[in-house]
């Protein structure tokens, strides 16, 4: 009696479209919403912009202002006026004082020239995944929390 090794012809088809599937299952999962990676880059390029609002307020004597198009995902500051967009995908919200809020899809952050500042927080998501952007309003120390 004569046994055969190996895998016919169907079988081996059979396998490589599974594979196929599940390849553009997996493709399409992660092809939706940001990275963990451009999330957490888009909640450090806020926080280095806020910082950088504070130094120049500290720096010119004069208040300085980051102010953020929530629906645009983009950010502008002052000693920078060039707008920062963020990657598709990641959402953010404002939480700031009330004398900041310009509507309800722009607001800002105003800096002092002792440092000080209005205070908010900025949440930028992707999904359930989020980071806050935190400003102390008395010492205007940013920091980014989960």
């Amino acid at each position: 009696m004569r046994r055969h090794h190996g895998f016919s012809l169907l079988e081996l088809i059979i396998v490589l479209v599974i594979g196929a599937v599940a390849l553009g299952m997996v493709m399409s999962f992660s092809g939706k919403g940001a990275s963990a990676a451009d999330l957490k880059a888009s909640a450090r390029a806020l926080a280095s912009g806020l910082r950088a609002a504070q130094s120049t307020a500290m720096a010119t004597r004069r208040d300085a202002v980051m102010t953020l198009d929530v629906d645009a995902r983009e950010f502008t500051f002052t000693g920078d006026a060039r707008g920062h967009k963020l990657p598709e995908g990641i959402d953010m919200k404002l939480f700031t004082a009330a004398s900041e809020v310009e509507s309800q899809r722009k607001g800002s952050i105003r800096f002092y020239a002792d440092g000080s500042s209005t205070g908010g927080r900025v949440t930028v998501s992707a999904g359930e995944r989020q980071f806050l952007v935190d400003v102390d309003w008395l010492t205007g120390r940013v920091k980014i929390g989960e």
